[in-house]
């Protein structure tokens, strides 16, 4: 029987989504759903909540949950993956506590900053045992990747040799919400999008052939008078010419321009909700404790298929019929030309029977190659980091961080890197 592993499984509402959606596919019916998770008891939750899924759904999935992650793994032909490594509690409240004593304030902290490096670190080493798991026992899988930092962790299971593909869901819904949010007409639009994972670009936007970007951004202008939860990005087409895939409060603390202790009144004029993570880690525990019984011990629980790729993906390569999808990817062959190669890029890619085939954009105009490359530095010296066990590549990646180094000396941000090595503990390998 063949398998799909799905790692974190105790994300009880993501694993609904993406095998709730595998359900849905005819030729996944004869699959095994292989469940791991570290917290039993939520690795418990997800299977009566997928069995009950299966029953409503009157599909013939064979659904196991492991306590061993290699039996899970075994034989697997799709891995996907969400985990998040160290949690709310200690590792995320870390992650913002700790640069607040420096006067750094962050908005979301999982895929850049001093939050992501940190993220990237403690993840990384759990990546290369998944990577080391799966040369063992089931080499030929492909891993989907959806946990953040999206580039970082991609680019560490793609250098392992793993076929990997990373996948967020900012891209397929970025200008259907942007039209929304100006009311303007979606049928018969057309987009492309290219970049890197939350800073992908919307090149282009038609509707019957028609360029949106004028008026998209005459209104924009207009909305920009009073405040809306969409501020950064509007602020960022207007300086640089296009709209950015993720949300405003990811964006604020990709730039250095927005969180700035030297200008506080930036964050009321832009609308920005710094700790937002943090209240959405407490929302979602308090949350689940209300949901936990509907969602778990509802048996005639229903389900529709989500715009998540996973399923679709699994289908085109079952089933051969291809789909496009926005796929992160290594930049080999330059697919977008005025990146560096060794970074992981988010472009259209093309899946079928024989995998994720990435397209050629060429260049992007140069004022959004130049954004993404100053994240793109960061990445790459956490990368570095990880693999050398290097203190001085872990303040390299922090100094050359856009939003603090904007607002720290160099002292201060070795200082920070030094106190958060600290209080991650165990969390982090050993550093030289």
């Amino acid at each position: 029987m063949a398998k799909i592993t799905f790692l974190g499984a105790g994300s009880t509402v993501f694993a609904k989504n993406v095998l709730g959606d595998c359900m849905t596919v005819d030729s996944l019916q004869q699959f095994e759903f292989a469940l791991y998770d570290i917290d039993h008891e939520r690795l418990k939750d997800s299977e009566m909540m997928l069995n009950n899924l299966k029953k409503s759904l009157q599909s013939t999935v064979n659904i196991v949950a492991y306590h061993d992650r290699k039996e899970a793994l075994k034989g697997a032909k799709y891995v996907i993956n969400a985990i998040q490594v160290g949690g709310y509690d200690p590792c995320t409240i870390t992650d913002f506590e700790i640069p607040k004593k420096y006067g750094l304030r962050q908005t979301i902290a999982d895929t850049l900053g001093i939050g992501g490096i940190f993220r990237n670190l403690r993840t990384i080493p759990v990546m290369q045992e998944f990577a080391r798991d799966m040369k063992e026992v089931c080499p030929d899988a492909w891993f989907l990747n959806y946990t953040n930092p999206m580039a970082v962790l991609t680019n560490i299971m793609l250098s392992e040799g793993i076929k990997t593909v990373g996948l967020c869901h900012s891209v397929q819904v970025c200008a259907d919400h942007l039209l929304d949010s100006l009311n303007m007409p979606k049928d018969n639009i057309q987009w492309k999008i290219a970049g890197i994972n939350h800073m992908a670009w919307l090149l282009e936007i038609t509707r019957n052939g028609e360029d949106l970007y004028p008026e998209i951004k005459r209104r924009a202008k207009e909305k920009q008078k009073e405040k809306h939860h969409d501020m950064v990005r509007f602020e960022l087409m207007d300086k640089f010419g296009y709209y950015v895939t993720e949300s405003s409060e990811h964006n604020a603390e990709y730039h250095p321009y927005f969180i700035k202790s030297q200008y506080p009144e930036l964050v009321d004029k832009y609308n920005i909700p710094l700790d937002e993570y943090l209240r959405r880690c407490v929302n979602q525990i308090e949350g689940w404790k209300n949901m936990r019984e509907d969602l778990v011990n509802d048996q005639n629980l229903q389900h529709k298929r989500t715009h998540e790729y996973g399923s679709y993906i699994i289908e085109a390569m079952e089933t051969n019929k291809p789909i496009k999808i926005g796929g992160n990817v290594l930049n080999t062959g330059r697919l977008i030309s005025n990146l560096p190669e060794n970074t992981v890029v988010e472009v259209p890619c093309i899946v079928d029977a024989s995998g994720v085939t990435p397209t050629y954009v060429g260049d992007l105009p140069e004022q959004l190659a130049a954004l993404n490359r100053t994240n793109i530095n960061t990445q790459l010296l956490t990368i570095e980091a990880a693999l050398t066990n290097k203190k001085e590549k872990i303040y390299q990646a922090a100094l050359l961080d856009p939003h603090t180094a904007a607002e720290l000396s160099i002292d201060d941000i070795v200082s920070l890197c030094d106190d958060l090595i600290e209080e991650h503990g165990d969390w982090l390998p050993e550093y030289q």
